[in-house]
This record gives C-alpha cells, sequence and structure tokens, in this order.
C-alpha cells in the first residue's frame, strides 16, 4: 500500500514524498520524489489585475515614474510622448552631419515617388507633396525609430485610390478629395487610439505570410496599374483585377497606345532597373539607385519640353500646384452620408498603414539593436495623420524603399526626416512649376521599379519549405489582391490568419512519448525513434493549452490513442496498458470545459481499468485542478512532477520497457 508523507511545508511549496512500494520495487537507491506545488491563492481583485497588466502593460510603462519628484514626472512623461527631448540631449554635429546626408538622399528619392504615388489613390500631385512636408515633421518629434522614413507609400496610395472611388467614381470632384481627407483623418484616430487604449497586439493577427503575399499581391496590381502610363493608354479600366487590366491593355493595343510614351517608360524603367541592380551588388553604391528616379525626372522632363513631345501624344504632369499646405480642416465629413464610409476606409487604411510601418521600424530596429515601443509608433502615426488631414494630406506610414535608403545613408535620428521635410518645403515653394513637362511615362517607370522589390520571392519558397499553411495565406491574399482587389486580398489576408490561429487551438498537436536510453527523459518516439515506450504505460503529452474549442478533442484524441496502442501492443503480445500519464507541462492553461474532458476522461479510463496518471501540471493548472476537486477524483497520489516520477512509482523495472 502506498503512503505519503506530508507536512505543513508541502502545502506552501514543493514538498518531497516517498513511496513504501515504489522503495520495495527499487531498492533504496530510488530518488525522492517531488510532490507537485500549488502556488499561493490570489483573490479575484489580484487575478484581474495580473491579467490587465500581462495583457495592456508588459513593458511596465509606468516603471519610471517611480519614487519621482513631481517635476522630474513631468519631465520624463513629455519625453514619453515626444521622444525627441531624450535623445536630442545627446544630439551632436556629428550626428547631424549623418542624418543632414540622410535627409538630403530620401527627398531626392521621395519628390519623383509623391508625385507618383499621388496618381495611386487618384489625387493631384501636391498633395503627396503636402503629405512628405508635415507627416515627416510630427514623427520626428514623436516616433521612436531612428531610421523609418515617412511619407506616401504605394500600397496604402492604391488602397485609398481603389477604395475611394467605389464611394465616388468621380475623382475629380471635390467631395473626393474630401473623403480622401475624412479617411486620412480617421486612420490617424484609429492608430491613436490603438495606442492609448494599447491594443497594439491586434495588429499581430496579421501573420507574416499574409503580409508578404498582400504586398506582393499589392506590387503586381501596382504594376499593371502603370501600364497605362507606360503605354499612353487613354481609355483604360478603373478596375485593378489582372484580367480587366489586361484585356483594356491588349484592347487599345491598336489604336491607343503611343510609341513616343512607350519608348520613354521603357528607356527610364531600364535605366531605373540597372541602378538598383548596382546598388544591389555593391552596398557603397546605395545613392546610385536613390537620386537615379530625380535624374529620370530631370532629364525626361528636359527632353519632352525642348522636343514639346506633349504635342504628339505624350502625357505630362501639366501643373503642380506651388505654396505650402491650406488647411483642410473644414473639408473632412463628420456626419452626411459620407462620414461612415470615411469612416471604414480611414479604419482599414490605418490599419494597413500601421502594420507596415511597425514591420519596417522593426526590421531596422533590430539591425541596429535598439528597441522600438509599439505604442508610441501608433501614437505617432495616429497624430500625424490627424495633422495631416487638416492640413490637406491623405495617409502616411513608413516607407520601406526609403527608410532603406536612409538606414544605408547613415541616418543617426529621426532629424533625417526633419531634413527631408525641409527640402519638400523649398520645392513646393519653389520647384514645382518645373515638374509641368514631367512625363507620365516616367512616374510609371519610377512605380514599377520601387514596388518590384515588394515581390518577395525568397520569402514565398522560404515559406513553402517551412510551413505549408502560410503558403496558402501568402498564396491566398496574394491572389485575392492580383484577381480581385486590393480589399478582398486583405480580407482573405486576415481570413486566413484567423483560420490558422482557430485550427491551432481546436487541434492541438498531441505525442506519444517514449524514454530515452540512458536517460530520465521522456520524448516524443516520432521524433526520436530509439526512445522505448513503457510497458503496461501509455505516456502522452498535450501541446496546448486545454479550452472549451478544443477539450473534447483532446480527451478523444488521448482515447484513441489509447485505443491505437492497446492493439498495437497486444498484437505485438505485450500486457496491456494499465496507466495513462499525461504530460502537461506544455498546458499553460486550462478551463471549465477542459476540467469536465477531464472528469470524463478518467470516467472513461476507469470503465476500461486504466488509471489515470498527471505529470507537471503548470500553477494555474494544478490550481484550478484543486479548486474543481479534480484532485481528489484522481488522486493526489496519482499527480506527479516529471514522467519520470510517474513510472518509477507504477512503472515496471526496467526489463519492461517496449
Amino acid at each position: 500500500m502506498s503512503q505519503r508523507v506530508s507536512d505543513e511545508a508541502e502545502t506552501k511549496a514543493m514538498g518531497e514524498i516517498t513511496s513504501g512500494a515504489s522503495s520495495r520495487r527499487h531498492g533504496d537507491s530510488l530518488p525522492k520524489i517531488h510532490k507537485v506545488g500549488s502556488p499561493p491563492k490570489q483573490t479575484l481583485l489580484q487575478e484581474i489585475k495580473h491579467s490587465v497588466v500581462e495583457t495592456f502593460f508588459p513593458d511596465k510603462p509606468l516603471h519610471q515614474f517611480k519614487d519621482q519628484t513631481a517635476f522630474r514626472i513631468f519631465i520624463l512623461g513629455l519625453q514619453s510622448l515626444f521622444p525627441i527631448f531624450e535623445w536630442g540631449k545627446d544630439y551632436n554635429l556629428k550626428k547631424f552631419r549623418g542624418d543632414f546626408i540622410s535627409g538630403l538622399t530620401i527627398a531626392s528619392l521621395c519628390i519623383p515617388q509623391d508625385i507618383a504615388y499621388a496618381k495611386l489613390a487618384n489625387l493631384e500631385p501636391q498633395y503627396a507633396l503636402y503629405t512628405s512636408f508635415v507627416a515627416p515633421l510630427v514623427y520626428a518629434f514623436m516616433g521612436s525609430s531612428r531610421d523609418i522614413a515617412i511619407g506616401p507609400v504605394a500600397v496604402v496610395s492604391l488602397l485609398l485610390g481603389t477604395t475611394l472611388t467605389d464611394e465616388i467614381s468621380d475623382f475629380k470632384s471635390h467631395d473626393y478629395l474630401r473623403l480622401a481627407f475624412t479617411a486620412t483623418f480617421f486612420a490617424g484616430v484609429t492608430q491613436m487610439a490603438l495606442g492609448v487604449l494599447r491594443l497594439g497586439f491586434l495588429i499581430d493577427f496579421l501573420s507574416h505570410a499574409a503580409i508578404v503575399g498582400f504586398m506582393a499581391g499589392a506590387a503586381i496590381t501596382i504594376a499593371l496599374q502603370q501600364l497605362k502610363g507606360l503605354f499612353g493608354i487613354k481609355d483604360f479600366t478603373k478596375k485593378t483585377d489582372i484580367v480587366s487590366v489586361m484585356r483594356s491593355v491588349f484592347k487599345s493595343a491598336h489604336h491607343g497606345w503611343n510609341w513616343e510614351t512607350l519608348v520613354i517608360g521603357l528607356a527610364f524603367l531600364a535605366f531605373l532597373l540597372v541602378t538598383k541592380y548596382i546598388a544591389k551588388k555593391n552596398k557603397k553604391l546605395f545613392w546610385v539607385a536613390a537620386i537615379s528616379p530625380m535624374i529620370s525626372v530631370i532629364v525626361s522632363t528636359f527632353f519632352v519640353f525642348i522636343t514639346r513631345a506633349d504635342k504628339k501624344g505624350v502625357a505630362i504632369v501639366r501643373h503642380v500646384k506651388q505654396g505650402v499646405n491650406p488647411s483642410s480642416a473644414s473639408e473632412i465629413f463628420f456626419s452626411g452620408k459620407y462620414l461612415g464610409p470615411g469612416i471604414r476606409i480611414g479604419v482599414i487604411a490605418g490599419m494597413v498603414a500601421l502594420t507596415e510601418a511597425v514591420a519596417i521600424g522593426r526590421t531596422f530596429a533590430a539591425m541596429k539593436d535598439y528597441a522600438l515601443d509599439g505604442n508610441k509608433e501608433m501614437m505617432a502615426m495616429g497624430a500625424m495623420n490627424i495633422v495631416g488631414s487638416l492640413t490637406s494630406c491623405y495617409v502616411a506610414t513608413g516607407s520601406f524603399s526609403r527608410s532603406a535608403v536612409n538606414y544605408m545613408a547613415g541616418c543617426k535620428t529621426a532629424v533625417s526626416n526633419i531634413v527631408m521635410s525641409m527640402v519638400l518645403l523649398l520645392t513646393l515653394l519653389l520647384i514645382t512649376p518645373l515638374f509641368k513637362y514631367t512625363p507620365n511615362a516616367v512616374l510609371a517607370s519610377i512605380i514599377i521599379a520601387a514596388v518590384l522589390g515588394l515581390v518577395n520571392i525568397e520569402a514565398i519558397i522560404l515559406l513553402w519549405k517551412i510551413d505549408k499553411f502560410d503558403f496558402v495565406a501568402c498564396i491566398g491574399a496574394l491572389f485575392g489582391v492580383v484577381f480581385k482587389s486590393v480589399e478582398i486580398g486583405l480580407l482573405i489576408a486576415v481570413a486566413i490568419s484567423f483560420a490558422k490561429i482557430l485550427l491551432q487551438v481546436t487541434r492541438p498537436r498531441t505525442a506519444v512519448l517514449g524514454k530515452l536510453p540512458g536517460t530520465t527523459v521522456y520524448r516524443n518516439v516520432q521524433q526520436y525513434p530509439k526512445a522505448t515506450q513503457i510497458n503496461g504505460m501509455l505516456i502522452v503529452r498535450v501541446d496546448s493549452a486545454i479550452y472549451f474549442s478544443n477539450s473534447n478533442y483532446i480527451k478523444e484524441r488521448i482515447l484513441r490513442w489509447l485505443t491505437d496502442e492497446e492493439a498495437q501492443r497486444v498484437t505485438s503480445g505485450l500486457s496491456r496498458i494499465d496507466y495513462l500519464t499525461v504530460e502537461m507541462s506544455p498546458v499553460i492553461d486550462i478551463d471549465t470545459s477542459g476540467i469536465h474532458a477531464f472528469e470524463e476522461l478518467y470516467k472513461s479510463l476507469q470503465k476500461r481499468k486504466v488509471q489515470l496518471i498527471l505529470a507537471n501540471p503548470g500553477p494555474i493548472v494544478i490550481e484550478k485542478f484543486c479548486a474543481s476537486k479534480l484532485t481528489d477524483l484522481i488522486g493526489e497520489d496519482k499527480i506527479f512532477l516529471t514522467v519520470a516520477d510517474a513510472v518509477s512509482t507504477f512503472g515496471p523495472k526496467g526489463e519492461g520497457e517496449v
């Protein structure tokens, strides 16, 4: 008869017990068997407080304010809201030199890109330039990334262009412009709300695989849209799917293509791709690719001006409004029929922009080994888009191409964004009239060259090698964007990401464990074929928390393991299974449904004359087992700290391994 000795210390922490039956079986050399300890009992208020803190404040944002004076708290609060006041204290001329060069470099890249991206959003070119003037200034004061370059980006511009035209087909109307400002305002509100309420974890629900596919699909769609400018087609479809676009291109092949436009576009596209190739092969020559768009604009504009190619059918920009941003506060729809669409479009654009910015920021922060505060990023993004919506800007975010150039140019802080902003200010005041003769074909070639980098073939191949489900998510998002629309592709990306989560939660992995020879370590017999199972005992590991969504599946899967193993062992002439041990190390939590599932499992095993044994339940799990009296049902002497302890107590001698 097994007897356990306990004292008062055992009820508080990890105690020790010995088994008389086990001692008789194995001799005096048997090590002491440790009892599973229960954590200190917490009140309901303590449990709620712990859950809230871990969900919303895992980074302890108020820790720095502890035991500080009122003035110091004010300074720390100011630095927390405006990080520039923190790193600005150590700013010097050496850092400014790097930021100045970086700012000039990304400005030379962003000006031609902005003019091109505005066309994706169906807006006049100056609105993109306005955005690259205001948004980087706000971000420089509030953002926590040193490397990210702010401005309009291709994906968000296309997303706005397609969603806005769904509501107002006439993109030259004033209501279309007002709806763009409205969407920008609510994009900023969405981003700031996520930061204030510390809900940044929501953007993590869009998996990396889905983002790769969505970005690749968006890049292909954007490139296809540029065929209008590249071929000089006047009558072009407003749809974005590949079938409609290619049908529109080939329909106009006999009469709608302009050969002068095509020559200009292809020539400068080849030039841009060659400079990108040079920069990729030699990282020190990154500036070649950075300034090539501006060189393309200058050379093509001069060429069109002296030849007057615009009179031969070459489409040109014609007009970019000169001057700084006018106020647009009164243009935002706060009521009426366009308020709802403005909110919906803003939320979608804001989430996509935020996801892209955080991904870019984390990438470069990891490369330079500094911390990126996700909530500060959301606050900064939200603030700059709210301010932007009031000053004739549309949705801005971090640009990967510009951020990469900013990084390689040697930026030190966010001052590079300020420098870029000042260059944009001078451009708006002095240079915009010079863009009048810039051919649309060159802008199309700039966009195509820029978005090709978003099609990450290597990442897609890696997804196939690592996780087939991730690959399906990637391809689903890609095809959704390319064959239907940006919104459908985004919806597919989100749906597949959630489907993966649900599948992993509802169908967790389970494994049969065996003992590694010469050790007391038990591992998956499929991963370690030399691991031997214990005669008369089946050891199963559950690799997930146990909730209402998977508890019934886990119970049935364990019973199925038992049935299959019993049949296999009987066929092999081995003894029947008397003990089922469930290894619970990976089970981080369990709910009421999980408790009921274990009660039903216990009853099913009793009918089969099989004893249930538990090994290493975690603190939350054992606490809930005790509260539900499940420990009394199973028996405290059937709950062990390790599988080895369970085997040494109830398993046969060494010769009993299967």
